[in-house]
């Protein structure tokens, strides 16, 4: 007999653990064997899986990509399955290079969860279309697209924070924040920061 695929859910929200489970284990070659509330915890227990379900923020703690990194960073590591509600470019570049195998939204039907844990668990990568078109859109329009650095950069300018701020954060240096604004003007064809902020809201590249 199989061996089940022994998953982890990596979810702050206890009802969104409990639903998934709910929905994975009605499968029989899946087995819900380890839960966690926080990126730190889900690190922890990623060794004792074959896939990890890992949402990508967790209140204040560290951030669902920091926590995938750490743990495909490691000897034979499990698949990372991102399972979210962000479908930012800026999320979406940070997850997928930090070596989550898919990238799905917690909106996805049933069936199409349970398409990409097999798909993970088998080492294919399992994108959610809405992802993928993003993908497929930066791969056509290269010069357009704005880098991952200049969406950090234009994530932190959403959040409310100063240059200075920006740099310390970056550990960059303010005339690199600037020549980052520089393009990311250029890039979005505006001339401020409130403009700039209208367009990458409007594209869906930054978290409101």
């Amino acid at each position: 007999m199989t061996e089940p695929i022994r998953l982890l859910l990596a979810d702050d929200h206890p009802v969104v653990r409990a639903g998934l489970r709910a929905v994975l284990d009605t499968e029989p070659d899946f087995e819900v064997t380890a839960e966690a509330d926080d990126a730190e915890r889900a690190i922890g227990l990623a060794a004792t899986v074959d896939v990890v379900l890992m949402d990508l923020r967790f209140g204040a703690g560290m951030h669902g990509s920091d926590a995938t990194a750490a743990i495909t960073a490691r000897p034979e590591p499990p698949r990372v399955l991102v399972l979210t509600t962000y479908d930012t470019d800026a999320d979406i570049l940070a997850a997928i290079e930090a070596g989550a195998t898919g990238y799905l939204l917690k909106d996805a039907p049933p069936e199409e969860l349970t398409a990409a844990v097999r798909a993970a668990a088998a080492g294919r990568s399992a994108l959610a279309p809405t992802v993928a078109d993003r993908l497929v859109h930066r791969m056509r329009r290269p010069g357009t697209s704005l880098s991952r650095r200049e969406l950090d950069v234009l994530q932190l300018l959403a959040d409310g924070l100063s240059n200075a701020e920006i740099s310390r954060r970056l550990y960059l240096s303010q005339a690199t924040v600037k020549t980052h604004l520089v393009h990311i003007y250029d890039k979005l064809g505006v001339e401020s920061r409130t403009a700039a902020l209208a367009a990458a809201q409007a594209r869906g590249l930054i978290r409101r």
